[in-house]
């Protein structure tokens, strides 16, 4: 998409977008379904196929999700259901709080997101409709726990493993929000973006919050830990703000310090987030696959564990853990870049560089399952429509309606790896040339060859027997 695109100046959709409500609007609708997902995981049938919450989280959101971080950004949490319930909190208890500056990091969240894809496995929520109904009530109660004690949006830059995820893949995304004129930022006296808009004559009346994140518009560079509330666009007394076009994964590359991040090479928590990212993206689809079954028991007898739970916590451990500490460091070590810079230099370089393979790769999963389950959305509201309200007006649940067989994905999952690939090889290719412009390919190879052999395993992993549960549900 080109850089001079503007999406906020379309006809018809950049008016929706700079509407005032219109992120209330889609926030309403999503915790209206939150609402009913949630309901029908308590209260309804606990038969994962045809219940709301499993069905609607782990095969459609999943999916929906993946692509419209790819197509247009983080919108996800434009909509987030759990910010309104924060505002409707705020309004009875106002945070009077600030974060401790101790924990103003990402490793609280690196270790949620960790948490939330081990326990994934270990509950195996995909197939249980009141685990899944609980872990909406559980983050729905963190978000408003946190946010109505600490000021800005406290659970959403360092806490909310969704954001985190959203954060790192909409570095892919071929949009984001930037100013459209430097020159004009450097007259502006008020700041509104970061401050917000006050009433005039009463400077304590806020009439438009500004970016809760602290980003600073004219320093912000890409998306990370932006939310694209577009709270900046509606702040800015000078119409400066746009949803701009952009090459994708360019901010991977980009070394300036930025708005309330810094330098990327600069920030390991950042770092880590990423390669967990991109790590767990290779966990939760070979824990998908039949082979993860017999890897599960070989560990259970080297180890001398017994039960699945201890089993898969090695498994996830080895996976999310070792194995990228191998990488780096086997990367790293292999990089010919200056000598007085030190392997962990290297790999601080270079750790972003597997995002878009890691992003590859979670699309490939997630389309599988959305795919060939797309049209079960269909039946389950059906049955949950009647089940829930009583209201027979959608008639029969059509339970044949699935989507499409799992034979027709696999080259669509090929090819989105292969994309994923090119992407994470293009930017090595940047980042050396960066690094080490006298002698980018010696610097550039170690890592082509570890995507690629990352790669590789990741296409062996898509072309492997999926259990019953991939193919009904999710994985």
């Amino acid at each position: 998409m080109s850089s001079e695109t503007d999406v906020l100046r379309w006809p018809l959709i950049g008016r929706l977008l700079r509407w005032k409500h219109f992120r209330t609007l889609l926030q309403s609708l999503l915790l209206f379904v939150a609402v009913t997902m949630t309901a029908h995981g308590l209260f309804g049938p606990q038969i994962a196929g045809a219940n709301l919450g499993t069905v609607l989280l782990w095969v459609h959101y999943r999916g929906i999700l993946a692509l419209f971080l790819l197509a247009a950004g983080n919108f996800f949490c434009t909509a987030c259901p759990m910010v309104l319930v924060r505002d409707i909190g705020r309004r009875f208890h106002a945070p009077n709080r600030s974060w401790p500056r101790w924990l103003r990091t990402k490793w609280p969240a690196v270790v949620l997101f960790a948490a939330i894809i081990v326990s994934y496995e270990v509950f195996s929520l995909w197939s249980a409709p009141t685990g899944t109904a609980l872990l909406i009530i559980v983050y729905f109660a963190a978000a408003l726990a946190v946010d109505t004690v600490f000021t800005g949006a406290t659970f959403c830059k360092y806490l909310c493993p969704i954001g985190q995820f959203n954060f790192v893949a909409s570095a892919l995304s071929p949009l984001e929000l930037r100013v459209r004129s430097i020159d004009i930022c450097r007259t502006c006296r008020t700041v509104d973006c970061i401050k917000g808009r006050r009433a005039p004559g009463s400077p304590s009346t806020t009439l438009q919050r500004g970016c809760e994140l602290r980003l600073f518009l004219p320093s912000k560079v890409g998306n990370m830990d932006c939310t694209f509330c577009l709270d900046c666009v509606q702040a800015c007394p000078h119409g400066n703000v746009g949803l701009l076009g952009r090459l994708p994964a360019e901010e991977l590359t980009d070394e300036r310090r930025r708005s309330g991040i810094g330098r990327l090479s600069a920030r390991p928590d950042i770092a880590a987030t990423a390669t967990l990212f991109t790590f767990g993206a290779l966990m939760n689809a070979f824990a998908m696959v039949t082979p993860a079954a017999r890897v599960e028991s070989w560990l259970a007898g080297v180890v001398g564990l017994s039960g699945r739970a201890l089993s898969l916590s090695v498994l996830f451990l080895l996976g999310l853990v070792v194995l990228p500490a191998c990488v780096l460091a086997v990367g790293a070590a292999l990089t010919d870049l200056p000598s007085p810079t030190s392997i962990y230099a290297k790999a601080m370089s270079f750790v972003y560089a597997l995002v878009p393979f890691g992003f590859g790769v979670w699309l490939a999963h997630y389309s599988f399952h959305f795919l060939t389950g797309v049209l079960t959305a269909v039946p389950v509201t059906q049955s949950a429509a009647f089940e829930l309200f009583g209201w027979p007006a959608l008639g029969t649940p059509r339970w044949r309606w699935t989507g499409m067989h799992p034979g027709a994905v696999y080259p669509i999952q090929l090819g989105l790896l292969v994309l994923g690939t090119l992407g994470s090889v293009a930017t090595v290719a940047r980042i050396a040339q960066r690094e080490h412009p006298g002698r980018p390919i010696r610097a550039a190879w170690p890592w082509t060859v570890m995507i690629v052999l990352l790669a590789s395993a990741a296409i062996w992993i898509m072309s492997q027997p999926m259990d019953m549960r991939g193919v009904s549900l999710s994985g």
